[in-house]
């Protein structure tokens, strides 16, 4: 097991036997590619999280209901494959123990690690890029390479939110992902992507990978890679409220907090949207 720090998530007081859910930060940016500093994003979220009322009205419970334990974070190699190898190694150590891991980081190589432990049937990302080079500037770990690396150990993939990367990218998820774009989001709505998300999926274990960025850059301007024109925080909310249920695992990647908060609260808010969503389907 690896070190970790002691902050806590509001309401993640469960001692971690006890625990069905078990948060951890890996505070790493050591492959960013424009804005650094992503590191201190799991301390924001966590910062945040004492800023949101106990009671989520949606689900008509207390978030204390929920046995959350919250590790701390994680003390990170500074090679992204070292860092993704310890992500690995402490989730599988969980999935062992039957917890469901929540992530916070961080840039958005720290999925890899969590993706290859679970091995689910279906990779669901919320993100504005596509992440699927095969190599970025020197690494096959490079957070541009997360779909990439992905592929490899999960044969079905669900892009949703993207409006950015190369025409060849765009290209092979077309053709070997199931590819929703920003722009189909507009103009079909999220429900209707959703609904068809779900027939694909049908009952399947999924992990549900949240980058930052996949929402408006005006909305949420505390990105390391912002773009524009992007969805909602309602939009992600759908999500993540529709597909929790069937998750073995989830993160939000990507919070750079050099803007006046929000980027870190809509965080805050959807990893409790996360837990709480698994928790009731579970009850």
């Amino acid at each position: 097991m690896q070190s970790f720090s002691s902050t806590l998530f509001a309401d993640a007081d469960s001692e971690y036997t006890a625990a069905r859910y078990v948060i951890f930060g890996v505070p790493f940016d050591g492959t960013t590619s424009f804005k650094a500093g992503c590191r201190d994003g799991p301390s924001a979220i966590r910062a945040a999280s004492y800023n949101l009322e106990s009671y989520l009205p949606h689900y008509d419970m207390e978030m204390y209901e929920a046995p959350i334990h919250d590790m701390g974070d994680m003390y990170v190699d500074c090679l992204p494959d070292a860092m993704a190898e310890q992500v690995e190694d402490t989730v599988s150590l969980l999935k062992e123990d039957g917890k469901v891991p929540v992530m916070l980081g961080g840039e958005h190589s720290v999925t890899i690690g969590a993706v290859r432990a679970l091995k689910p049937a279906w990779y669901v990302v919320c993100d504005a890029h596509l992440d699927s080079q095969d190599e970025y500037r020197g690494s096959r770990f490079n957070h541009d390479c997360v779909t990439a690396r992905n592929a490899e150990c999960v044969s079905n993939i669900i892009l949703i939110g993207a409006r950015s990367g190369t025409r060849e990218e765009f290209s092979y998820a077309r053709e070997h992902h199931h590819l929703y774009t920003a722009d189909d989001v507009r103009e079909r709505g999220i429900s209707a992507v959703l609904d068809e998300v779900q027939k694909l999926t049908g009952d399947a274990p999924l992990y549900l990978s949240i980058d930052a960025d996949a929402i408006d850059c005006c909305l949420t301007p505390g990105l390391g890679t912002p773009e524009p024109f992007g969805l909602t925080p309602l939009d992600i909310r759908d999500v993540v409220r529709r597909l929790s249920p069937q998750a073995v695992g989830f993160d939000y990647v990507e919070v750079l907090p050099n803007d006046q908060g929000q980027t870190a609260m809509v965080a805050a808010h959807l990893v409790r949207e996360f837990i709480a969503g698994h928790f009731s389907a579970g009850k």
